[in-house]
């Protein structure tokens, strides 16, 4: 496997323009149904379902609205508010509490990290800390604002925060509605951003790692990792392979799954998936086209990137990338080796996000306000 992974890297970064093939496999539908998972219980428009890795059965439900909720695998009937921002939120269009992310060392320290707009021009990346009374209770004055910038409308807002092993903070930021950001290195929109939440730059509130790649380029961005993208909806890092996988939604024609390269150029708003869109079609620097991609024609209207699974109580899922459509409710399952795509269920869901609980079982956020697993009949 890590021969593959050495060889398939390497011709990410060798490819460039003029890809006109369509991955097409065959569509296998393996036995599965979808089981509530939390029968009684309803949240509110919930686009991010997180654990906070420090021993305990917590699942914490993140909704657009606001409020981040806690489920405890003990007590499936009830739930807890941990914390509340909806006097804070904007939640106008494609914007609102968007993601979590919990530190690393969240056991010792308490810190998690939330990706929010307060107002329809602007994405905050803040840090909370747990009360110091009660760990199922965050403290809403502790708010520290790391990272602040600036959005050109309310739709194409990423939102994911996640850690990487390196113990950097990855974020995934939409081009803000305007395709021109998806080039435009100057800014931070339409990128991967990655941070150093432990260290702190002069005048910020974070640090920049020393190896983002464009660190040493006084006209772009210390924070992008990797650009080109129009709205990554849902990163995950996989845990075996450390590879960063993101579904990134498309304009009109083609849904994308891209893995994650440093310095990588996806190429949006030039082209949307391998096609060119808006030129120039002979871009002849290198870029970085999608693991897979599909058209709208076929599979659905907007991709919800998933989790390469890991878990044990559907193996035919096992090493395989979930993921939706929130305009179909399809779900599928990609295989990471051979790029073989299956259709898994038909859910006829408004798929907002994926989740992994503590035991790396998989969950599926419908949009309206209920929460499923997959489970084989």
């Amino acid at each position: 496997m890590k021969l593959f992974h050495f060889l398939f890297l390497s011709l990410l970064l060798l490819n460039s323009c003029g890809n006109d093939d369509y991955n097409d496999p065959e569509i296998i539908e393996p036995d599965q149904v979808l089981v509530n998972a939390f029968p009684n219980l309803t949240f509110r428009t919930p686009v991010d379902f997180q654990i906070s890795n420090d021993e305990t059965s917590r699942m914490f439900i993140v909704e657009k609205s606001g409020k981040i909720k806690i489920v405890d695998q003990l007590n499936l009937s009830e739930f807890t508010i941990f914390l509340n921002l909806e006097n804070k939120v904007s939640s106008s269009g494609e914007q609102g509490l968007l993601g979590l992310a919990f530190h690393p060392n969240f056991q010792v320290n308490g810190f998690f990290y939330v990706y929010y707009n307060p107002n329809q021009s602007t994405t905050n990346i803040s840090r909370f800390k747990i009360s110091d009374s009660d760990p199922n209770l965050a403290n809403p004055n502790s708010e520290l604002i790391l990272l602040s910038f600036f959005q050109d409308a309310t739709n194409h807002n990423g939102g994911q925060l996640t850690f990487g092993t390196d113990g950097y903070l990855y974020i995934s930021s939409g081009d803000g509605g305007k395709h021109e950001n998806g080039q435009n290195v100057s800014n931070l929109t339409g990128n991967i951003l990655r941070i150093d939440v432990d260290n702190v730059s002069d005048g910020l509130n974070y640090g920049i790692p020393v190896d983002n790649p464009f660190v040493s380029d006084t006209e772009k961005r210390d924070e992008i990792y990797a650009y080109g993208l129009r709205n990554p909806w849902r990163m995950s890092f996989d845990k075996v392979t450390n590879m960063l996988w993101t579904g990134d939604v498309g304009a009109s024609e083609i849904e994308e799954i891209n893995i994650i390269l440093k310095g990588g150029n996806y190429g949006w708003s030039m082209f949307e998936g391998s096609e060119c869109r808006f030129g120039p079609c002979d871009y002849n620097d290198p870029l970085v086209f999608s693991f897979f991609e599909y058209e709208r024609s076929q599979n659905g209207g907007a991709i919800t990137g998933g989790y390469v699974y890991r878990g044990t109580k559907n193996p035919e899922l096992f090493e395989k990338y979930v993921y939706g459509d929130f305009v179909t409710g399809q779900i599928w399952a990609l295989d990471i080796i051979t790029g073989e795509n299956a259709l898994v269920y038909n859910s006829n869901l408004n798929i907002s996000a994926f989740g992994l609980d503590a035991d790396n079982e998989l969950y599926i956020l419908n949009y309206s306000g209920s929460i499923y697993k997959l489970k084989p009949e």
